[in-house]
């Protein structure tokens, strides 16, 4: 308990950091999100309506301290400002659609990844020089040595612009469905679809470094005293693979699972961009090119945290799969 006490004043400790950052940063910048947007309007905008557009964005007039203080009080009401990409809808409502999305992609493609990953690791360890070992590591491997967006050309190329089995942009089919319909089965079923070639992407470009990583985790424990022991005593394969050698040698893995997960929010940048998908990773490229900051400063921060937590949530792991932890 007192480790994780520990780790969680740390985590406190990098959130008040990043927070003061993501509030600092935006302002060393030259101009602000309202002069950007007053210039857009080319001058169609009432300038008497510019400081209470400015006030909208959270650049008030006053000492930096007091400015640091309104920040907080906005970020603690979950109010992040207004975006320039979608003026005058908030910054909440914008992101809100785009994590929804990433989290159905980018969740479940990292959860195949790792969890196929680390399955096909611990048996190729155990089977050194059979088929999985010789042939289906070495595949996945230079797979994923591809850069990840250049496979996802490919397959739209191939699968989406040629062969005309998947759709090639969106999130689901907006001729049939112009807005969301979620309890049509049908709608879910275009969500399968349109998704399977950027979720394929993803898995099929990342599953060979969880397994790569996990198989050399596990000849290591492998050589340990205790599995030999255990082997001499003639316990059950599957006990051995999994109860022992498996539950220590994941443990250098979580780290790594847990910066994905953390990561998820980000998106797959490239991948949403070639495929159209409106996940947080698109939103991100609009919001850089239209110079959205409260969205950039949203996105970044909502990255953040999220790595944090899902960093925590791997120390909680750790203390149950390992008792030198506790």
């Amino acid at each position: 308990m007192r480790y994780l006490v520990r780790r969680a004043g740390f985590y406190v400790l990098a959130i008040f950091v990043a927070v003061t950052f993501n509030f600092f940063i935006p302002r060393m910048m030259t101009g602000d999100p309202a002069s950007i947007l007053y210039a857009r309007f080319q001058g169609r905008i009432d300038p008497r309506a510019f400081d209470s557009i400015k006030a909208s964005f959270g650049f008030v007039e006053g000492p930096i301290l007091e400015q640091y203080a309104t920040y907080l009080q906005n970020l603690l009401q979950g109010n992040f400002g207004i975006s320039i990409v979608a003026f005058p809808q908030p910054v909440v409502n914008v992101i809100g659609t785009g994590i929804s999305w990433t989290l159905r992609l980018l969740g479940i493609a990292t959860l195949l990844s790792f969890g196929f990953g680390i399955l096909l690791g611990i048996f190729a360890s155990w089977r050194r020089g059979k088929f999985i070992d010789g042939t289906v590591l070495p595949v996945f491997s230079m797979l994923g040595a591809f850069p990840y967006f250049w496979i996802a050309l490919v397959f739209l190329y191939f699968f989406g612009m040629n062969l005309r089995w998947f759709p090639t942009a969106h999130a689901y089919s907006i001729s049939a469905f112009p807005m969301p319909d979620w309890s049509s089965p049908q709608f879910y079923g275009s969500m399968l679809v349109h998704g399977f070639l950027p979720a394929l992407t993803i898995v099929l470009t990342s599953i060979g470094g969880w397994m790569l990583g996990m198989r050399n985790n596990m000849i290591g424990v492998l050589a340990q005293d205790y599995i030999v022991m255990a082997q001499a005593k003639g316990l059950a394969e599957r006990r051995i693979i999994f109860t022992y050698a498996a539950r220590n040698a994941i443990l250098p893995s979580l780290t790594g699972f847990a910066m994905s997960l953390g990561f998820i929010l980000a998106g797959s940048l490239l991948v949403e961009v070639v495929f159209s998908y409106p996940g947080m990773g698109f939103l991100l490229l609009a919001a850089v090119n239209n110079r959205d900051y409260p969205l950039m400063q949203a996105i970044f921060l909502m990255i953040t945290l999220a790595v944090l937590l899902a960093n925590f949530i791997v120390d909680i792991a750790y203390v149950l799969l390992d008792p030198r932890a506790r």
